[in-house]
C-alpha cells in the first residue's frame, strides 16, 4: 500500500469530520454560543485565568494534549498488531470518541467556571464520585509523569546532542512570554526569532553534547516540572507550548511533504496477530493508542488549563475539536512513516541501523527521530538534522505533558483535599511536589515500557468517566446525550477488560506488586464511579 494514498484519505476524512461531526456536536449537543463571559474574564487573575488569543491557546492546548502519546502509542501498537488495526482505530476513534470527548469537556468546564472535570463530577453526579474521581485522576497523572520523565531522561542519555536545544527552548519561552505579555510586543517577530534560534541550537547541539547520567537527568526533569507548574502560565507554560506547537506543525509539514515527494510503499506487516506479548488485540490495542484516538488526559487539559484561558466559547471548537483531529493526523503520519521507511526486522538479523526493532530497543524517541530523518532526506535535509529535529520535536512535547500534568495535579489536590481539609493541601508547593515525588519513585523501579500499559488503561478510564460526567451534565440541561454516553459505555468495556487482563495475566503472575496494587485500586475506583454516574444518568 502506498503511503500517499492513505495520507490523502486521512486528510480529507479529518477535514470532513471537523465540519460535519464538529458542527453537529456544537449545534445539537452543546448548543454553543457567546452569550456569557467565560471564566478567563470573570475570574481573571493573571496567573491561571488569562484571556488568551485563540492561536496561542490552540498552541498551548495542542502541545499539552499531544505530548508523546500520538507518537509512542502508535509505534508500540504497530510493533505488536500491525499498521492496519492501528490506523483504523486512529481514524475512527479520533472523530467519534476523542474529539467529542475533548470538545464537550472544554465547553462544560467553561460553563462551570473553569473548574476541572473532577469538580464537575460532584455537581453533576455526587460527592463520592468527586472524591474517588479526584484520587483516580491524581494517581493517573502520577503515572503520566513517571512514563514521560523516564522516556525523556533515557532519550537525553541516548542522544545528548538534543539536550542543548531542549534546555534552550525553556529559556526562549520565558523571554517570549515576557515580550508578549509584559512588553506588548506583536507575537509575529518573537515567534520568528525564537524558531530561528531553535534551529541554530539544533545545529550547535550536534557538536555540543551535554552528557549526564540517567539519574541526574531524571532529577533535572522532575525539578523543571515543579518550577513550571507553580509559575504563572504566561511566563513558561503558555509560551513554551505555543513555540512547541510550531515545532510540531513544522515537523508535520516536513513529514507530509516527505511522503508526497517520496511516497514510499508500506513494507511493514498490515496485521500481525490477535495476540501479542502485551495481550490480545481487544482490549490492548485500544489502550495502547490513547492520544491520537481518545485520551482521558485531554479532558483534564480541557477542564484544567484551557477552560481558564478561552476568550469566548466559540473558540472552543477549533481549540478542542480541531486540536484532537490534528493529533489524529499526527498519529496517522507516524504510522505511515515507521511502517515504510524503517526496516521490519523482528529477528534482528539485518544489522541495519534503520531496523525498526533495533531502534525501539533504545526508545520510541529514537525510532520516531530516525523515521522522520529518513522521510525528509529526499527534500535535501541532512539525515542527522532531520533525526535530531524529530527527537527534539518529541522531547518538547513530552515536557509540555510533564509540566501540564504537574500543574493539573496541583489543581486537583487544592480543589479536592484543599477545599475539604485546608492547611498544607492548599499550599501550591506541597500540592505540586507530592505527585512529582511519587512519579520519581515509580521511575526508579519501572521503565516507560513497563508502565505504558497501566498508564494507557488508567488514561482511557479517565476519558470513560469524563464522558459519563459530561453525559450527566447534558441530562441536567436537557440536551442530547447519546453522543457522549455511547462512547462512554464502549470505553468502559474496553478499559475494565484491560484492567482485568493486566491484574490476572500480567502483574499477578510476575508478582509486580506495585503495579498490581495500582491496577486493583484503579479497577475498584472506576467501577464505583461508573456505577454512581450510571445511576444518576438512568435516574434522570
Amino acid at each position: 500500500m502506498n503511503t500517499l494514498i492513505l495520507l490523502l484519505f486521512g486528510i480529507v476524512w479529518f477535514i470532513f469530520a471537523y465540519y460535519w461531526y464538529g458542527n453537529l456536536i456544537k449545534n445539537k449537543v452543546l448548543k454553543s454560543n457567546n452569550d456569557t463571559q467565560p471564566p478567563s474574564h470573570t475570574k481573571k487573575d493573571g496567573i491561571d485565568y488569562v484571556p488568551t488569543k485563540p492561536q496561542i491557546l490552540f498552541g498551548h492546548h495542542f502541545s499539552s494534549i499531544a505530548g508523546a502519546g500520538p507518537i509512542v502509542g502508535p509505534i508500540i501498537a504497530y510493533s505488536f498488531f500491525g499498521w492496519v488495526p492501528a490506523l483504523l482505530w486512529v481514524l475512527v476513534g479520533s472523530v467519534f470518541l476523542g474529539a467529542v470527548h475533548d470538545y464537550t469537556a472544554l465547553v462544560v468546564s467553561i460553563r462551570n467556571g473553569g473548574v476541572s472535570i473532577v469538580e464537575i463530577a460532584e455537581r453533576t453526579v455526587s460527592k463520592n464520585a468527586r472524591t474517588i474521581f479526584g484520587i483516580f485522576v491524581w494517581l493517573t497523572l502520577v503515572l503520566v509523569q513517571a512514563v514521560f520523565a523516564d522516556l525523556t531522561a533515557k532519550t537525553l542519555v541516548e542522544q545528548p546532542e538534543i539536550a542543548l536545544p531542549t534546555i534552550g527552548l525553556i529559556f526562549l519561552a520565558s523571554i517570549f512570554g515576557t515580550l508578549v505579555y509584559k512588553k506588548n510586543v506583536n507575537i509575529i517577530t518573537p515567534t520568528i526569532i525564537s524558531l530561528m534560534v531553535v534551529g541554530l541550537l539544533i545545529a550547535i547541539g550536534e557538536t555540543t553534547a551535554i552528557v549526564l547520567p540517567y539519574d541526574t537527568w531524571l532529577v533535572v526533569i522532575i525539578l523543571y516540572s515543579f518550577v513550571a507548574a507553580i509559575l504563572p502560565v504566561w511566563i513558561l507554560l503558555q509560551p513554551r507550548d505555543y513555540l512547541s506547537m510550531y515545532i510540531l506543525i513544522f515537523g508535520l509539514l516536513l513529514a507530509l511533504v516527505g511522503i508526497i515527494v517520496s511516497h514510499p510503499n508500506i513494507t511493514g506487516p498490515a496485521f500481525i496477530s490477535f495476540d501479542s506479548k502485551i495481550g490480545p488485540l481487544f482490549p490492548m490495542l485500544f489502550i495502547t493508542i490513547a492520544c491520537g484516538a481518545i485520551s482521558g488526559f485531554h479532558s483534564l487539559v480541557s477542564s484544567g488549563t484551557s477552560a481558564k484561558q478561552v476568550d469566548k466559547e466559540s473558540d472552543a471548537k477549533p481549540v478542542a475539536f480541531g486540536g484532537m483531529l490534528t493529533e489524529g493526523l499526527l498519529a496517522l503520519i507516524v504510522i505511515l512513516i515507521i511502517s515504510s521507511v524503517l526496516i521490519w526486522d523482528p529477528e534482528l538479523t539485518s544489522g541495519d541501523k534503520f531496523s525498526f526493532q533495533n531502534l525501539l530497543k533504545s526508545s520510541a524517541n529514537l525510532t520516531f527521530g530516525n523515521a522522520l530523518g529518513r522521510i525528509v532526506e529526499p527534500l535535501g535535509i541532512p539525515l542527522f538534522l532531520g533525526t535530531q529535529f524529530g527527537i527534539l520535536m518529541l522531547n518538547a512535547f513530552i515536557l509540555t505533558t510533564l509540566d501540564t500534568s504537574a500543574r493539573l495535579n496541583r489543581y486537583i489536590v487544592q480543589e479536592t483535599l484543599g477545599s475539604r481539609f485546608g492547611g498544607v493541601f492548599l499550599n501550591k508547593y506541597f500540592a505540586t511536589a507530592i505527585s512529582l515525588v511519587f512519579a520519581y519513585l515509580l521511575c526508579l523501579g519501572n521503565g516507560y515500557k513497563a508502565l505504558w500499559p497501566i498508564f494507557g488503561t488508567s488514561n482511557q478510564l479517565i476519558g470513560t468517566l469524563a464522558l459519563f460526567v459530561i453525559s450527566a451534565y447534558l441530562f441536567g440541561v436537557k440536551s442530547k446525550k447519546l453522543y457522549t454516553l455511547i462512547p462512554g459505555y464502549i470505553m468502559l468495556v474496553v478499559t475494565i477488560s484491560a484492567l482485568i487482563y493486566q491484574v490476572f495475566w500480567v502483574y499477578l503472575p510476575t508478582l509486580n506488586w506495585i503495579l498490581l496494587i495500582v491496577s486493583i485500586l484503579l479497577l475498584i475506583m472506576s467501577i464505583i464511579i461508573a456505577y454512581e454516574a450510571s445511576k444518576k444518568v438512568l435516574k434522570q
